[in-house]
C-alpha cells in the first residue's frame, strides 16, 4: 500500500549537479536550508538529467527499430507533436508543436517513432533551428524517402520572461528535402497541417 515512485538517475552525476545547484542557491542569496528549498538541489539535479536525456538516445536506432517494407508512396504526416526543450543560450524552456511528413520510398516507419525522435533531439540543450534540421536529417538518412518536411512552431521563455519580454511571439522554422522542394507538394503539406481534419 502507499505510493512508490521508481526513477533511475546516475548517482555520481546527481551528486555533482546537486552540489552545483546548492551553490547557485547560495550565490542568489537564498537560504537553502529553509523548508521549501531543502530538497531543491536534488530535485533540480534530477530534473536537469530528465530534461537532457536525449544525449543518451540514438534517434536513428529508434527509426531502424520499426522499419516496414510497404508499397506506399503518398505523403505520411504526423502533426501537432508536442515539443519541450531547453534553449542552450539561457537554459530556459521553449515549447510548441512539430509537424513532420515524409514520402516513403519502399519503407514506412512505425508512427510512434516520429514523435520519439522529436523528443530524442528536443531533450538536449537546443536551438529551434538545429532541432528542426536534426529531425529532418534523421528521417532522410534512415528511411531514404522521396522527401521529408518538418515545420516547428514554438514559444521561447527567453523571449517571454526576460530580454524583450514579448508574450505572444511564436517562432516558426521549416526544413524540406526531395519532393517537398516542389512548391505543389510543399503547399499540400502546409495546407494539411493547417487544416482541422478531425
Amino acid at each position: 500500500m502507499g505510493y512508490k515512485k521508481v526513477e533511475s538517475y546516475d548517482e555520481e552525476t546527481t551528486g555533482k549537479l546537486k552540489s552545483n545547484f546548492s551553490d547557485v542557491l547560495d550565490l542568489l542569496g537564498e537560504n537553502k536550508d529553509r523548508e521549501g528549498l531543502m530538497k531543491t538541489p536534488e530535485r533540480a539535479a534530477k530534473a536537469m538529467q530528465f530534461l537532457t536525456q536525449g544525449y543518451d538516445i540514438d534517434p536513428k536506432q529508434i527509426l531502424q527499430s520499426a522499419l516496414f517494407k510497404e508499397d506506399y508512396s503518398e505523403m505520411v504526416i504526423v502533426k501537432d507533436i508536442e515539443v519541450y526543450s531547453l534553449c542552450e543560450h539561457h537554459i530556459l524552456p521553449f515549447f510548441g508543436k512539430a509537424h513532420v511528413a515524409y514520402i516513403p520510398n519502399g519503407y514506412i516507419v512505425g508512427l510512434s517513432k516520429i514523435p520519439r525522435i522529436v523528443d530524442a533531439y528536443a531533450r538536449r540543450l537546443q536551438v529551434q533551428e538545429r532541432l528542426t534540421h536534426e529531425v529532418l536529417n534523421a528521417i532522410q538518412d534512415t528511411l531514404n524517402p522521396h522527401g521529408v518536411a518538418v515545420v516547428m512552431e514554438a514559444a521561447h521563455m527567453c523571449m517571454m520572461m526576460r530580454g524583450v519580454q514579448k508574450q505572444n511571439s511564436v517562432t516558426t522554422t521549416s526544413a524540406f528535402t526531395g519532393e517537398f522542394k516542389n512548391v505543389e507538394t510543399r503547399n499540400e503539406f502546409l495546407n494539411l497541417i493547417g487544416a482541422n481534419l478531425r
